[in-house]
């Protein structure tokens, strides 16, 4: 496991209910700014795409970022700007994946 000092790197993929894509989008767009103004995040910009499924067609979206370190995340629950996007972010959301992600040993 890192260190709790390490930064955190993390996959998110939102689903958004029927109709309420770009909505979504918009809100994904403004996720890493907002932890980035408050510094719960790695300089590293986030990497956010709009994915199709192959087989369904269904749109959603993928966010890969840095939390600075383990707490970051808790910090962001007691935030009130954080909290204005996730809040936000439920009503148009059919579901979401939230996953640390570590390399495989020997992988960089």
């Amino acid at each position: 496991m890192a260190n709790s000092d390490s930064p955190v790197l993390t996959h998110v993929t939102y689903r958004p209910r029927k109709g309420k894509e770009n909505e979504l989008r918009e809100l994904v767009q403004k996720h890493w700014p907002t932890l980035n103004d408050l510094g719960l995040v790695t300089k590293d910009p986030a990497k956010v795409y709009q994915a199709t499924d192959k087989r369904s067609g269904q749109v959603y979206f993928i966010e890969i970022f840095s939390w600075r370190d383990q707490k970051a995340p808790e910090i962001a629950h007691q935030t009130p700007e954080v909290m204005a996007v996730w809040e936000t972010m439920g009503p148009v959301m059919e579901g979401m994946e939230l996953a640390a992600l570590e390399p495989l040993s020997g992988e960089a």
